[in-house]
């Protein structure tokens, strides 16, 4: 199924890390003071791959055709604890459906006794291309009698340009402040320029609107500036309503003139708390509930604040704020439950699954893997990999290339 191989020599391991920094961007290699590049690759058999590539299609299907009927029944939407700015604009569902749009998701799989379960879907703004793609291509250079399942970036990028042609000019929306963002927007935008695509690197304030779709913003008031053909966002879509008030962000939830990816309504399944109106839902979601575990409301009661069960914020990323009783600290776990308590509407538990760790190759360390399946346009699209200590997979987790036997 999957297995550990022995670490790169140190004097490989740090050619690879400084390429991963210059040639990949990977700009943040380390957390504090610990390295977050692991120095050997995680192996998973074919047949694992085609299984979960077929899952991970499955999921990808199921989300699309439940967020079309959630963007239709904004009586739904009020359990999903949408932000309260974006709630409102949902009242009434928008004029013009997103059409056109690229799509991409992330599904997070671990191993259990019980087979593969998935812990989250990331359908707004995944991220991990850095690491899944350029990371991981170099890491295989050193394990050549394995490959990549298939290159993320690269399949995102081709199906960019199938929407928008040759030319397109591409908005790469993100939080310019931050390199943490930047990294992957830098890294993206290599693969559409080399397909001769144009694109711009911009925060979401510089969009703008008028009645044929979406412009670069000007300094100039009343500019309006070059027609965008697509909108790449990397900017989750819940902060947007904190942009500063002369930010036109509205447009990003109730215009859909221009295509996007992720367009707005993909926030209807990455709350945390979707599968709490599954029951309501017409869209089959057969899938979903064969893997991800048994989620709950905290207001319903009777659930004890014990081991069996995994608290999460509707809008948490990155495992921020996931509190599991053993492995969270003492101090963390206080902390989450009292704001459960106070704002349970901000919040699900999940009955805990117990994923299976996989020994290092020397035997002296258990890991714990996390296999972030992508599917762009509903096509499995390769690996981002995490492991991890802990059952919990956190923003100090390590990146591991996941390759694949030939």
């Amino acid at each position: 199924m999957w297995r550990l191989l022995p670490p790169l020599a140190p004097a490989e391991f740090q050619e690879v890390r400084l390429r991963a920094i210059f040639d990949c961007f990977k700009w943040d290699p380390q957390v504090e003071d610990t390295s977050i590049l692991a120095d050997f690759p995680l192996i998973l058999s074919r047949a694992a791959w085609q299984e979960i590539a077929g899952l991970a299609e499955r999921l990808a299907a199921e989300t699309l055709a439940a967020e079309r009927e959630l963007i239709e029944r904004p009586e739904l939407q009020q359990r999903l604890g949408l932000p309260k700015p974006i709630a409102r604009l949902w009242k009434k569902p928008p004029r013009v459906l997103p059409a056109g749009d690229v799509r991409v998701i992330r599904f997070d799989f671990h191993l259990t006794a019980d087979g593969w379960r998935i812990s989250e879907a990331n359908s707004d703004v995944p991220g991990g291309y850095n690491e899944a793609s350029g990371f991981s291509l170099l890491m295989r250079d050193h394990y050549p009698d394995f490959s990549l399942s298939a290159d993320p970036a690269e399949m995102l990028a081709q199906a960019i340009c199938a929407q928008v042609g040759g030319r397109g000019v591409v908005a790469l929306v993100h939080a310019t402040a931050y390199t943490d963002d930047r990294q992957v927007m830098a890294y993206l935008e290599r693969y559409l320029q080399r397909l001769g695509l144009q694109t711009h690197m911009i925060a979401p304030d510089h969009v703008g609107w008028n009645g044929d779709g979406n412009y670069l913003r000007t300094s100039q008031k009343n500019s309006v500036g070059e027609k965008i053909d697509l909108i790449l966002r990397f900017f989750p879509a819940e902060w947007l309503p904190n942009l500063r008030s002369n930010a036109p962000w509205q447009h990003f939830f109730t215009t859909f003139l221009t295509p996007a990816c992720n367009p707005t309504t993909a926030l209807l399944t990455q709350s945390k708390r979707f599968p709490l109106i599954w029951d309501a839902l017409r869209t089959p979601v057969d899938t979903w509930r064969q893997l991800l575990p048994e989620t709950a409301d905290p207001r319903q009661g009777g659930f004890p604040m014990d081991e069996t069960w995994v608290y999460k914020p509707a809008w948490g990323r990155i495992g921020e704020g996931i509190g599991m009783r053993g492995v969270t600290s003492a101090k963390e776990w206080k902390a989450i439950q009292g704001h459960v308590k106070r704002h349970p509407e901000e919040w699900v538990i999940q009955r805990r699954f117990e994923a299976l760790p996989v020994p290092a190759a020397d035997g002296n360390q258990q890991w714990y893997p996390c296999i972030g399946v992508y599917t762009v346009n509903g096509r499995a699209a390769g690996i981002y990999g995490r492991i991890s200590t802990t059952p919990i997979i956190t923003s100090t987790a390590k990146d591991v290339a996941v390759l694949v036997e030939n």
